[in-house]
């Protein structure tokens, strides 16, 4: 082993251990079992110990559920097989673990594509990442979601370039947005994001039998879904819906869906802290009117109206069918009275909230932290978060720049497919109810890549990727 290869191994050794000793800090000073966890939690320790995929025991029979897909609780009930039942902490620890594949597979791919030097550029930009490494200290499933994207994206550009046909890569793409889907239904984004890119290169490979060269990425498509076979047919057998993947409210068949309420929301909700204080509150928590923004008003009349509501729901708070209604025709005058708002400011607001918003839900730092005369130090590190993340923003939006323009300014199909990820999601995030940041996540494995290009050590080695790929 020359020189410099053994450098390279030990600046990728440090990098990890780097990361890793970030990631298990946060797994010793900042782990949350609570909310989602303790829902997925359940529904494995149910499943492993019942054979019954649910939770909520009635009678000593755990009741099935639909709500989540089977991604995760299978990943918990793995863990507690080894680990034990309700073994939190080790769980984290792995997801610790997986979470340097999210780091090597960024790295791994910048590399091939614009050369050593980026390589390790992308290894330390993830490895320091703390918006990431923050999701291994919860048992939630973004830390697999992440690993999933980066492995797809690495898998695709090395089944391109090893000849984008029927080689191990294509089953390695193939099984990462099979588990992505399980785990979160709106993975199916990636699969469309990448699926045609694919189809695309191998009709370019073999342009005179484009059937042929086709064939194995339609395979490979098909086995995406088989997982999801068992899944839609138990739902059916179950509960006599047809339902693929999980629903959109997170709600069993039969159970209240409170729209009139989300329609109402939708017509002021921006930020995280209406998430958490109203939001998910609803339907079991009562809520405090002076919670809400003055946006939530357009006039003195509504106001009154909308404590009303509040006071008629939060002596036993539980969503009823005749609240939603209330809440839904005070929705409806919103809505008319300002139609540009609810259908495009408002969740331009809410999706630019999830990009640009410090990444600080997981601390113990008040929701509304621009109050800097309150608590200073919490305004302080928000501040420093929030620049901290614009700086992934901005870095990824040069790399994807110079990317582009070393290939002309047009965009090779690992590029098209990434881009077209993001938008997409995007434009899923644009109908979303509830601003949270943890959903712009999954955009990090790709500022990962692209922010290494920025980092490349000449326009050259930018313009032998764009030609390779």
């Amino acid at each position: 082993m020359n020189a410099r290869r053994q450098a390279g191994w030990r600046g990728t050794a440090v990098a990890l251990l780097a990361a890793l000793l970030l990631r298990l800090w946060f797994v010793l000073h900042s782990a949350t079992v609570a909310g989602d966890t303790l829902i997925y939690g359940e529904i494995a320790r149910n499943w492993m110990q019942h054979g019954v995929y649910g939770f909520a025991l009635k009678n000593g029979i755990p009741q099935p559920t639909l709500i989540r897909l089977p991604g995760y609780p299978m990943f918990l009930a793995a863990c507690f097989r080894v680990f034990g039942p309700d073994s939190y902490t080790a769980v984290m620890i792995v997801q610790a673990l997986v979470d340097l594949g999210t780091c090597l597979l960024p790295a791994g791919l910048a590399g091939r594509l614009f050369g050593r030097r980026a390589r390790m550029a992308a290894l330390w930009i993830g490895a320091l990442c703390p918006f990431i490494a923050t999701y291994t200290a919860n048992a939630l499933t973004e830390t697999l979601t992440l690993f999933t994207i980066a492995l797809c994206f690495y898998g695709f550009e090395r089944w391109q370039a090893a000849g984008a046909n029927l080689n191990r890569w294509l089953w390695v793409v193939a099984l990462a947005l099979s588990y992505g889907i399980l785990l979160r239904p709106e993975q199916g984004l990636l699969a469309a994001a990448v699926v045609p890119a694919m189809l695309w290169i191998a009709v370019m490979r073999d342009p005179e039998r484009p059937l042929r060269a086709v064939a194995p990425v339609l395979a490979a498509s098909v086995c995406v879904l088989l997982p999801l076979v068992p899944w839609t047919l138990r739902n059916e057998r179950t509960f006599h819906v047809f339902e693929p993947l999980a629903p959109r409210y997170a709600t069993d068949p039969g159970e209240l869906i409170p729209l009139g309420f989300m329609r109402w929301y939708r017509t002021w909700a921006i930020d995280f802290a209406s998430t958490e204080n109203v939001y998910w509150n609803y339907d079991g928590t009562p809520i405090d009117v002076h919670d809400l923004p003055d946006r939530a008003f357009d006039t003195q009349s509504q106001y009154e109206r909308t404590a009303e509501l509040f006071n008629a729901y939060n002596p036993k708070p539980n969503a009823t069918a005749a609240l939603d209604l209330r809440f839904d025709a005070l929705a409806s005058e919103r809505i008319a009275a300002n139609p540009i708002r609810y259908y495009v400011t408002l969740p331009v607001a809410r999706l630019v909230n999830m990009l640009l918003r410090p990444r600080i839900e997981m601390f113990p730092i008040a929701l509304e932290w621009w109050r800097w005369n309150e608590h200073p130090a919490q305004t302080a590190f928000a501040l420093a978060y929030g620049a901290l993340n614009l700086g992934y923003v901005v870095l990824a939006y040069f790399g994807f720049i110079l990317w582009r323009r070393s290939n002309h300014a047009s965009l090779t199909p690992l590029a098209a497919s990434m881009l077209a990820f993001v938008l997409m999601r995007c434009a899923l995030l644009l109908t979303m109810d509830n601003s949270e940041p943890r959903y712009t996540l999954e955009f990090f494995p790709i500022a990962f890549v692209l922010a290494a290009a920025v980092f490349a050590r000449s326009s050259e080695s930018l313009q032998r990727s764009s030609r390779s790929a």
